[in-house]
């Protein structure tokens, strides 16, 4: 997507190449949201939790909604909702925390992702789950797909289910 070292967003690309994983114009960045959103998803079918993508009428108050709904209650009936986001761990906003610990801008992400969806904690189960584009999962991401993995083996009997699912994400 970049030609002449400027993307086509307009936006300057230096020598290492790093604004595509944060632009928001790459092609590939849909792909990889959508992606994580399935894998999710999947999983839970397959823990026999049943959840729609994208949920209608389901909004935070300002016309965005969450990525996911679950159609039972996950906990203390309650339904859950998770929104996922994946952030640049090169950016100069995260770079000097996430090169002292790992994780750190998906923890941050995470932390504004759940304050977003304060609105809704009274009816849901609210679940941020953040990445970084680095590979970093963020505390909730872990916590979160670990349940998941847990529901699936619980289900399955398969004591591998959560490999599977960490490969998959």
């Amino acid at each position: 997507i970049c030609a002449e070292h400027t993307c086509i967003c307009g936006q300057q690309v230096d020598k290492y190449g790093q604004h595509g994983l944060a632009c928001k114009k790459s092609r590939g960045r849909f792909a990889r949201h959508s992606t994580l959103n399935d894998a999710i998803q999947r999983s839970l079918g397959s823990a026999h939790i049943t959840s729609v993508l994208e949920p209608v009428g389901l909004d935070r108050g300002d016309g965005k909604r969450p990525d996911g709904l679950t159609i039972f209650p996950w906990r203390f009936g309650k339904a859950l909702v998770w929104d996922v986001t994946v952030v640049d761990t090169l950016a100069q906003s995260y770079v000097a925390a996430t090169s002292q610990l790992a994780g750190s801008a998906a923890d941050a992400a995470e932390a504004r992702k759940q304050r977003k969806y304060e609105a809704l904690e009274q009816q849901f189960i609210v679940q941020p789950i953040g990445f970084e584009t680095m590979g970093s999962w963020g505390t909730g991401a872990k916590a979160f797909l670990t349940e998941i993995g847990n529901r699936v083996k619980q289900v399955t009997g398969n004591q591998r289910a959560m490999e599977f699912l960490r490969q998959r994400v």
